[in-house]
Protein backbone atom coordinates (compact mmCIF):
# COMPACT_ATOMS: atom_id res chain seq x y z
CA UNK A 1 0.00 0.00 0.00
CA UNK A 2 1.44 3.06 -0.90
CA UNK A 3 2.24 5.74 2.02
CA UNK A 4 1.54 9.77 1.97
CA UNK A 5 4.51 11.85 1.80
CA UNK A 6 5.09 15.62 0.83
CA UNK A 7 2.49 17.76 1.44
CA UNK A 8 0.01 15.05 2.23
CA UNK A 9 2.37 13.64 4.94
CA UNK A 10 2.81 16.88 6.53
CA UNK A 11 -0.97 17.75 6.88
CA UNK A 12 -1.36 14.21 8.69
CA UNK A 13 1.20 14.68 10.76
CA UNK A 14 0.02 17.85 11.92
CA UNK A 15 -3.22 16.53 12.64
CA UNK A 16 -1.80 14.20 14.64
CA UNK A 17 -0.43 16.51 16.87
CA UNK A 18 -3.07 18.78 17.08
CA UNK A 19 -5.92 15.77 18.07
CA UNK A 20 -3.09 15.06 20.77
CA UNK A 21 -2.92 18.52 21.67
CA UNK A 22 -6.82 18.55 21.82
CA UNK A 23 -7.71 14.73 23.86
CA UNK A 24 -4.85 13.41 24.93
CA UNK A 25 -4.83 12.83 29.00
CA UNK A 26 -1.85 13.31 31.30
CA UNK A 27 -1.33 10.47 33.61
CA UNK A 28 -1.55 12.93 36.63
CA UNK A 29 -5.22 14.18 37.49
CA UNK A 30 -6.31 11.11 34.73
CA UNK A 31 -9.98 9.84 35.54
CA UNK A 32 -10.19 6.10 36.11
CA UNK A 33 -11.74 4.46 33.25
CA UNK A 34 -15.36 3.38 33.63
CA UNK A 35 -15.06 -0.98 32.89
CA UNK A 36 -12.34 -3.51 35.02
CA UNK A 37 -10.76 -4.29 31.49
CA UNK A 38 -11.23 -6.58 28.52
CA UNK A 39 -13.19 -9.46 29.33
CA UNK A 40 -12.09 -11.20 26.08
CA UNK A 41 -11.89 -10.68 22.34
CA UNK A 42 -13.86 -12.40 19.99
CA UNK A 43 -12.95 -12.81 16.13
CA UNK A 44 -14.54 -15.52 13.49
CA UNK A 45 -12.63 -18.73 12.55
CA UNK A 46 -12.98 -21.10 9.35
CA UNK A 47 -11.97 -24.23 11.23
CA UNK A 48 -12.33 -24.66 15.08
CA UNK A 49 -9.94 -27.19 15.21
CA UNK A 50 -7.34 -25.46 12.91
CA UNK A 51 -6.99 -22.84 15.44
CA UNK A 52 -7.23 -24.95 18.43
CA UNK A 53 -4.24 -26.10 17.43
CA UNK A 54 -2.34 -23.29 16.59
CA UNK A 55 -3.54 -21.39 19.63
CA UNK A 56 -3.30 -24.01 22.00
CA UNK A 57 -0.64 -26.73 20.27
CA UNK A 58 1.90 -24.19 18.44
CA UNK A 59 1.53 -21.14 20.85
CA UNK A 60 1.10 -22.78 24.39
CA UNK A 61 -2.62 -20.92 25.00
CA UNK A 62 -5.34 -23.34 26.89
CA UNK A 63 -8.30 -24.10 26.15
CA UNK A 64 -10.92 -23.06 28.47
CA UNK A 65 -13.89 -23.48 26.91
CA UNK A 66 -15.87 -24.87 23.98
CA UNK A 67 -20.01 -24.14 23.63
CA UNK A 68 -22.61 -23.86 21.33
CA UNK A 69 -22.90 -20.60 20.08
CA UNK A 70 -25.88 -19.06 22.40
CA UNK A 71 -27.14 -17.00 19.64
CA UNK A 72 -26.26 -19.09 15.92
CA UNK A 73 -27.25 -22.94 16.33
CA UNK A 74 -24.71 -25.31 14.95
CA UNK A 75 -21.23 -22.37 15.43
CA UNK A 76 -19.26 -22.74 18.37
CA UNK A 77 -17.62 -20.42 20.93
CA UNK A 78 -14.44 -20.91 22.42
CA UNK A 79 -12.10 -19.53 24.84
CA UNK A 80 -8.54 -19.27 25.08
CA UNK A 81 -5.85 -18.06 28.50
CA UNK A 82 -3.71 -15.59 27.05
CA UNK A 83 -2.89 -14.35 30.50
CA UNK A 84 -3.93 -11.74 33.36
CA UNK A 85 -7.24 -13.41 33.53
CA UNK A 86 -7.55 -12.53 29.89
CA UNK A 87 -9.57 -14.39 27.06
CA UNK A 88 -9.23 -14.45 23.56
CA UNK A 89 -12.28 -15.76 21.90
CA UNK A 90 -13.43 -17.30 18.72
CA UNK A 91 -16.65 -18.23 16.91
CA UNK A 92 -17.22 -20.22 13.55
CA UNK A 93 -20.26 -19.92 11.62
CA UNK A 94 -21.05 -23.09 9.89
CA UNK A 95 -22.44 -22.61 6.18
CA UNK A 96 -21.13 -19.48 5.92
CA UNK A 97 -19.00 -18.16 3.62
CA UNK A 98 -16.12 -15.72 4.60
CA UNK A 99 -13.84 -14.34 2.53
CA UNK A 100 -9.96 -14.28 3.36
CA UNK A 101 -8.95 -11.45 5.92
CA UNK A 102 -8.75 -8.34 5.16
CA UNK A 103 -6.75 -5.56 6.73
CA UNK A 104 -9.65 -2.76 6.31
CA UNK A 105 -12.38 -0.61 8.31
CA UNK A 106 -13.34 -2.14 11.45
CA UNK A 107 -10.92 -5.54 10.96
CA UNK A 108 -8.59 -6.40 13.50
CA UNK A 109 -5.44 -5.28 12.59
CA UNK A 110 -3.49 -7.54 15.24
CA UNK A 111 -3.36 -8.23 18.54
CA UNK A 112 -0.05 -7.01 20.63
CA UNK A 113 0.79 -9.55 23.53
CA UNK A 114 2.89 -9.06 25.88
CA UNK A 115 5.95 -11.18 26.61
CA UNK A 116 9.10 -11.77 28.56
CA UNK A 117 12.37 -11.47 26.66
CA UNK A 118 13.16 -15.13 27.67
CA UNK A 119 9.23 -15.96 26.13
CA UNK A 120 9.93 -13.69 23.07
CA UNK A 121 13.39 -15.45 22.10
CA UNK A 122 11.64 -18.76 22.29
CA UNK A 123 8.58 -17.96 20.31
CA UNK A 124 11.09 -16.70 17.92
CA UNK A 125 13.01 -20.12 17.93
CA UNK A 126 10.05 -22.05 17.37
CA UNK A 127 8.49 -19.54 14.43
CA UNK A 128 12.29 -20.43 12.99
CA UNK A 129 11.98 -24.19 13.34
CA UNK A 130 8.19 -24.89 12.17
CA UNK A 131 9.41 -22.33 9.47
CA UNK A 132 6.61 -19.87 10.37
CA UNK A 133 6.89 -16.61 8.51
CA UNK A 134 6.76 -13.26 11.12
CA UNK A 135 8.37 -9.74 10.26
CA UNK A 136 10.56 -8.14 12.74
CA UNK A 137 12.47 -7.48 14.73
CA UNK A 138 14.76 -7.02 12.16
CA UNK A 139 12.85 -4.43 10.70
CA UNK A 140 13.58 -1.38 12.70
CA UNK A 141 10.97 -2.89 15.57
CA UNK A 142 13.64 -4.91 18.38
CA UNK A 143 10.71 -5.90 20.29
CA UNK A 144 8.15 -6.47 18.20
CA UNK A 145 7.43 -9.86 16.59
CA UNK A 146 4.16 -10.10 13.98
CA UNK A 147 2.31 -13.29 12.70
CA UNK A 148 -0.73 -14.42 11.24
CA UNK A 149 -2.76 -17.35 12.56
CA UNK A 150 -4.43 -19.90 10.56
CA UNK A 151 -7.60 -16.78 9.94
CA UNK A 152 -5.44 -13.93 8.90
CA UNK A 153 -5.56 -12.40 12.21
CA UNK A 154 -2.26 -10.42 13.18
CA UNK A 155 -0.80 -11.39 16.61
CA UNK A 156 1.97 -9.29 17.88
CA UNK A 157 4.63 -10.56 20.59
CA UNK A 158 5.35 -7.70 22.12
CA UNK A 159 8.44 -7.70 24.24
CA UNK A 160 6.60 -4.76 26.66
CA UNK A 161 5.28 -4.52 30.53
CA UNK A 162 1.49 -4.41 30.38
CA UNK A 163 0.42 -0.82 29.59
CA UNK A 164 4.16 0.44 28.97
CA UNK A 165 4.76 1.47 24.90
CA UNK A 166 7.95 1.59 23.76
CA UNK A 167 9.09 2.31 27.31
CA UNK A 168 7.01 4.79 28.35
CA UNK A 169 4.15 3.88 31.31
CA UNK A 170 0.41 4.96 29.49
CA UNK A 171 -1.20 3.32 32.38
CA UNK A 172 -0.39 2.53 36.31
Amino acid sequence: MPQPDGAELDAIRSRRAELKSRYLQPRTGRPATPVRGVHHLALICKDVEETIRFYQEFLGFPLVELVENRDYRGSSHFFFDIGNRNLLGFFDFPGHEHPDYSETIGAVQHLALSVSSDHFDQIKSKLDSAGVEYLGPDRGVEDSLYIRDPNGVGVEFYREELGVFEGEHLVD
